[in-house]
C-alpha cells in the first residue's frame, strides 16, 4: 500500500528510491510497536503525512548536490530520512536531544543505504553555539517542533551567510511568519518565499516558510532556552 501512493502522488521517483522509502516507513511502524515515535502508525498516513510531506520541501528548489542541510528536531527522522534518500548528494544531519529516536534514525538510513545521513545529538541552542557546528550548514530545515518565533532562534544560528531555513508549518505558516518578523530580522534572516501545498486525500493546507540568511546571527544569540521560550523575539 505504502508503493501505491507514493507511486501516485509522488509519479517523479524512482523505483529504487520509492524502495528505500517503503523500507523507511515500515520500519517506523515495527519500531512505534515498542517505542513512541510517532501517532501516525497506517501506511496511507506514513506515506503522505509523513514522506509526501518530508519531500514537499524539494519544492523550493534548494536542494542542490553539495548542500549541507541539518533538520532540527527530527524526532523519528522526518524529512531528513526521506530528504536523504531523495537527494543523496546533499549531506543530511539529523538533530535530536533524544538519543534513543536518534538511535532508530542512524540504523533505519543504514538498513536503507542512505550514507548521506549522519546523527547528531544535543539541543539545538547549545550546539550552534559550537565554532564547528555555528553558521556551518547550507539549509536548516525543521517540521512540527515549535512556534516559529522560537524555533528562528534554535535553528537560524547554524544557517551560513547567504544560506536558508525553511519551516515546515500548517494552515497558519503566514500567520506564524508575521509574528516572527522580529525574530527573523534580529537573527539575521529574510523571509523570500511562503509556498502552500495540500496534503492528497487529507485536505491539509501546510506551509513551507522559506527564510534567507543575510547577515551573521548577533553572538548573543541563541540565548538559553528558558528565555528563548518564556521571552521569543
Amino acid at each position: 500500500m505504502t508503493d501505491e501512493y507514493l507511486r501516485q502522488y509522488i509519479p517523479g521517483i524512482s523505483a529504487v528510491r520509492r524502495e528505500k522509502l517503503c523500507l523507511i516507513a515500515r520500519l517506523l511502524a515495527e519500531k512505534n510497536r515498542v517505542m513512541n515515535l510517532t501517532a501516525i502508525t497506517d501506511e496511507k498516513g506514513i506515506a503522505l503525512l509523513h514522506i509526501f510531506d518530508s519531500l514537499s520541501l524539494l519544492q523550493t528548489g534548494l536542494f542542490m548536490p553539495g548542500k549541507r542541510i541539518i533538520d532540527v528536531g527530527c524526532g523519528g527522522g522526518f524529512p531528513s530520512l526521506p530528504l536523504a534518500v531523495c537527494a543523496p548528494e546533499c549531506r543530511v544531519t539529523a538533530n535530536d536531544s533524544t538519543s534513543k529516536k536518534l538511535d532508530f534514525v542512524r540504523e533505519t538510513a543504514q538498513n536503507a543505504g542512505a550514507d548521506n545521513l549522519q546523527t547528531l545529538c544535543g539541543r539545538a541552542e547549545e550546539l550552534s553555539s559550537l565554532p564547528d557546528l555555528r553558521e556551518s550548514f547550507d539549509i536548516a530545515v525543521s517540521r512540527g517542533v515549535a512556534r516559529l518565533n522560537v524555533l528562528c532562534e534554535w535553528c537560524l544560528p547554524f544557517v551560513k551567510t547567504g544560506g536558508y531555513f525553511v519551516a515546515m508549518k500548517g494552515e497558519k505558516g503566514k500567520e506564524e511568519v508575521a509574528e516572527a518578523q522580529n525574530a527573523i530580522s534580529v537573527l539575521g534572516g529574510e523571509i523570500v518565499d511562503i509556498i502552500n501545498y495540500t496534503l492528497p486525500e487529507y485536505g491539509y493546507l501546510h506551509t513551507l516558510c522559506v527564510i534567507k540568511k543575510v547577515r551573521n546571527t548577533p553572538a548573543a544569540y541563541p540565548r538559553p532556552n528558558g528565555k528563548i521560550k518564556k521571552k521569543p523575539l
